[in-house]
């Protein structure tokens, strides 16, 4: 196991999140299911995203996610974006703004273009401002009106 563990609380929902979460990422697998008494309800799942390990308990309704922890997915294209946020916000998940969403249990996550830190932090301060300008009224990054926009379109 790895030194630190992100741990996720769901009321009951742990299994059925952690097998939709790896059915999104390459290199993602169920590691380990624990049940009450060895066959009864599922107590924790230990599952890996792309290499990276998770332990998700069902520890019932008495705390629930907010803004204030995400996950950042790094993203190599629109595409990527486009895949993710929209299995991500389909059954219940919410668009926010800027790339940030949550999905039906109310993770919160960010849908990242690897290209947009470059915009943001442009070299040329006019251009990163109209980057920055156009990402604030997004809610789904776009990256051709970041880029659009950037060149002062």
């Amino acid at each position: 196991m790895q030194k630190i563990t992100t741990f996720l609380w769901f009321d009951h929902e742990a299994e059925q999140a952690a097998a939709f979460y790896t059915s999104l990422f390459a290199g993602s697998r169920i590691v380990r299911v624990q049940r009450q008494g060895g066959e009864g309800a599922v107590m924790t799942v230990e599952f890996e995203l792309a290499g990276q390990r998770f332990l998700a308990l069902n520890g019932g309704p008495h705390f629930t996610f907010n803004e204030a922890v995400s996950l950042y997915v790094d993203c190599e294209s629109q595409e990527e974006v486009d895949e993710l946020w929209g299995k991500l916000t389909a059954d219940g998940g919410e668009e926010s703004r800027c790339g940030w969403l949550k999905d039906r249990w109310g993770l919160s996550w960010q849908i990242v273009p690897r290209r947009l830190p470059e915009l943001l932090n442009d070299p040329d301060p006019d251009r990163a401002r109209r980057a920055t300008e156009a990402m604030m009224g997004m809610q789904k990054i776009d990256l051709a009106a970041m880029e659009k926009a950037a060149a002062g379109g």
